[in-house]
């Protein structure tokens, strides 16, 4: 029975395939980006046929018919710099819709020869360098991305992976430049998205897997610099996330299945002018490590939308929402070992949920346009942990740790983008109004009784309870013009200030003055140079804001806004319309930086672990200094071959009390990555992709106080004294991906397999501390055959290496209907 139902889909598939007609649909609109109107008459064509088109009066076009395969599409018009969207994936399952912005040329119709070649410029005349893009299929055919946002992003110059201290592997910590994955801001079609991963950091925006659908995304373009002032509370990057619009002619969708999640999503017209995009997913993460008998169990189920309307041809609303349910917890592994026993009593349980919804308003004007945004976002945040691992939870004389804690932003944001002229210029504001609650209790040591009763060690727990609401308030203004004959020379300078109602002295905007200058000079016709300072300031986030010490006072509301002055000089090459180059130097000093009290350490020299807490008094004490150079490569596709290389030499050192400056947890020093990929005929596609980084530094362990509080919290004591002088190995990997796409009768099919550390290379994490337990690990083993004494003097101390070598096959398909 079973060979007859194979047999007949084998034949059903054969007849498929002989029905399949290989053509496909690209439809989408072109406008200017100064003013967003659309642009009549706009020559559309796909690189390498006879395929073109120009855009209607509305600024839209379509294409049908169009052989199905990867193109370059090139835009041109006169007045305007060339654009190549390179890479575009033509299939008979699902029409490509993509929106296109086109920048007015800086440059004399005599020199069209100048621009020419700058039809793969990313830069902008606000921010001319330290900036990157990837489309929408560079981050569906990343090796090892799995779909991950903020794991393809790390093939990017000055990007780091993963955690702190060697997790690059396990983690979308996106570390930019030496600073702390905290100092990023995320914006969803203009609404600032503050969670982007699953099983979120409170205070952070790092997890290990990432939240947003790429089927919604039409390019992410990173900023490392350079800001327009019309960016708050940002540090070391802006990622900004642009989502197509839903398909206006017909209902499509896909059904994604991989080695970790299912994923399902839906597009179309609902009305006359209006689309939407919808999808939901599910991990089964849970069962694969179940099937490979790891201990943990992570669980996750999200959601997505967007329906834009165009209620006049001058009027565009889009509402959007983004929402995840998460949980996590340790279960017992069929075959115990030391290191599963150390995960199974260590790792809490974790249940979150959030989300974000938002409506935005674009409204054409005279020679611009006005964006208005309103957006809700709320984090609700359970973790739990015991002595002994889960299994005790229902005895709360073993609890070690527990959060409770929530989270809540309203913001409204305005705009105003015009055009005079040569002048560019922009004005506008925000308004949030944050809430958090938190009810937090940590033991960090155990009390200790001497035989007779007397205490020999004191109980240590740090408990609160606490609750704030306050407003953060801001405005900006950027203006821009080029200058000298031809316009070669470009500038751009921006102000802005912001402040809140919470910390002391948080209303005086003249302590938040951000001015911001940067310029671009076009060297030759395939040379420019470009140099930007900028002042960049950012709010503590509301895990510290909200600490209250044993009397209830919120003590640090005396806190400053992290202060950091960047200065970056870069020159750049485009030797073809194709390619680019560009160098850069950077450094970014920070003050004000928080320091705990209770250690005298910056948190950033903790790492990540201040935002899984976050819960002590800190002071605005601190200095910082982030510095290096990186080099970036970027090939387009040609001839079928697409190819990125980046390398960043840098250092990033803090002070804590003592003024001295330590590496912080994400000074790696080392940064290199490079990925090749090759189109072949008949739907074939592969790619590799190859990340190193340097040691990361961490602390070692204090093996007397470790020995003597093993027993009560269960892990090591840091010896601070030490901080950050060991060093990690490096960390590297190698990813392979192999897709084949079939192309139907309005249905396609791609098949991949993904390989992550392909050569099964050892990456070593921060090592752990332990004692040793029996064979079947289940006790202690001790020095006298005795019962573990709470002070651990019998105990035989065990400190394991965190260097097992893991790759992650994953065997998927995608369904385009």
């Amino acid at each position: 029975m079973r060979q007859r139902y194979l047999l007949l889909f084998l034949l059903l598939f054969t007849a498929l395939l002989a029905q399949a007609q290989s053509v496909g649909v690209l439809s989408g609109s072109v406008r200017d980006r100064a003013t967003q109107q659309p642009l009549p008459g706009v020559t559309v064509a796909l690189e390498g046929s006879s395929l073109g088109t120009a855009t209607d009066e509305q600024g839209r076009f379509r294409l049908t018919d169009i052989p199905t395969g990867s193109y370059n599409v090139r835009v041109s018009f006169v007045g305007y710099e060339p654009l190549l969207r390179a890479n575009v994936n033509i299939t008979s399952g699902n029409a490509n819709i993509v929106n296109l912005d086109l920048t007015p040329s800086a440059q004399q119709l005599g020199e069209v020869q100048i621009t020419g070649n700058r039809a793969i410029r990313v830069a902008s005349a606000e921010t001319p360098l330290s900036v990157q893009r990837l489309n929408t299929e560079e981050i569906k055919s990343n090796p090892g991305g799995n779909f991950d946002i903020s794991r393809v992003v790390q093939v990017l110059p000055g990007v780091g992976g993963g955690g702190t201290s060697g997790t690059a592997g396990f983690r979308n910590d996106i570390i930019i430049r030496g600073g702390a994955p905290n100092e990023n801001v995320y914006y969803l079609d203009g609404i600032e998205v503050p969670v982007i991963n699953h099983f979120q950091t409170q205070g952070s925006a790092g997890g290990p897997t990432g939240l947003l659908n790429v089927s919604f995304i039409e390019d992410v373009t990173v900023s490392t610099s350079a800001f327009e002032a019309r960016y708050d509370n940002t540090l070391s990057s802006v990622l900004q996330f642009r989502q197509r619009d839903g398909n206006p002619d017909r209902v499509q969708g896909n059904v994604r299945l991989s080695g970790t999640e299912v994923a399902g999503t839906l597009e179309g017209p609902l009305a006359k002018n209006t689309t939407f995009l919808a999808s939901v997913r599910r991990s089964y993460l849970q069962l694969l490590f179940k099937a490979i008998d790891l201990p943990i169990r992570p669980n996750y189920w999200d959601g997505q939308f967007k329906v834009t309307t165009k209620l006049s041809p001058k009027t565009t609303i889009t509402a959007l929402g983004l929402g995840a349910i998460d949980h996590f917890e340790v279960a017992v592994p069929r075959e115990s070992s030391l290191e599963k026993e150390y995960i199974l009593r260590n790792t809490p349980s974790i249940d979150q949920w959030n989300y974000t919804l938002g409506v935005s308003l674009r409204q054409l004007i005279e020679r611009g346009y006005v964006n208005v945004a309103l957006s809700r976002t709320q984090l609700n945040n359970q973790i739990n942990r015991f002595e002994g691992g889960a299994e005790f939870s229902d005895d709360e004389s073993r609890r070690i740790s527990l959060t409770r804690s929530g989270e809540s932003e309203n913001k409204l944001r305005v705009d105003v983008n015009r055009s005079a002229g040569k002048w560019l210029y922009a004005y506008g504001g925000v308004g949030q109004w944050i809430t958090y609650d938190s009810r937090f209790f940590n033991r960090l040591r155990r009390e200790v009784l001497n035989p007779d009763g007397s205490v020999q060690q004191p109980a240590v727990d740090v408990r609160f309870q606490s609750d704030l609401s306050f407003a953060r308030f801001g405005a900006f203004a950027q203006v821009t013009r080029p200058f000298l004959p031809n316009d070669r020379l470009t500038v751009s300078a921006g102000l802005r200030a912001d402040g809140n109602s919470f910390t002391e002295d948080g209303a005086n905007l003249l302590r938040t003055l951000s001015p911001r200058l940067s310029a671009s000079y076009a060297l030759a016709s395939r040379w420019n140079l470009n140099a930007s300072v900028g002042r960049y300031y950012k709010i503590l986030p509301s895990t510290l804001l909200g600490f209250r010490d044993n009397a209830g006072q919120l003590v640090n509301k005396n806190t400053r806004y992290i202060g950091s002055t960047h200065y970056v000089a870069g020159l750049e090459y485009l030797p073809t319309a194709n390619t680019r180059f560009t160098v850069e130097g950077f450094l970014k000093n920070y003050d004000y930086y928080p320091v705990s009290v209770r250690d005298g350490i910056s948190l950033a020299n903790l790492g990540g672990d201040f935002v899984a807490l976050g819960n002590e008094t800190v002071n605005s004490s601190g200095k910082g200094r982030a510095f290096g150079g990186e080099f970036f490569f970027q090939q387009k596709l040609t001839n079928n071959w697409f190819a990125v290389a980046s390398y960043t030499l840098f250092r990033s050192e803090f002070t804590g009390t003592d003024g001295v400056y330590k590496p912080s947890a994400w000074d790696t020093r080392h940064l290199a990555s490079a990925l090749l990929g090759r189109k072949f005929t008949r739907g074939w596609e592969a790619g590799l992709k190859y990340r190193f980084a340097g040691g990361a530094p961490y602390t070692p362990f204090d093996l007397t106080a470790s020995q003597q509080n093993y027993f009560t919290i269960g892990q090591g004591v840091l010896d601070y004294s030490r901080l950050n002088t060991q060093r990690l190995g490096s960390y590297q990997q190698v990813d392979f991906r192999l897709d084949k796409k079939y192309n139907l009768r309005r249905v396609t099919i791609d098949l991949f397999v993904d390989l992550q550390n392909v050569f099964l290379i050892k990456n070593p994490a921060v090592p752990t501390y332990t004692f040793q337990r029996t064979a079947d690990n289940a006790a202690f083993l001790t020095t006298d055959g005795q019962p573990l004494q709470p002070n651990g003097s019998n105990a035989v101390p065990v400190i394991l290496a965190e260097d097992d070598a893991t790759v992650l096959p994953t065997i998927g398909f995608i369904v385009e209907f």
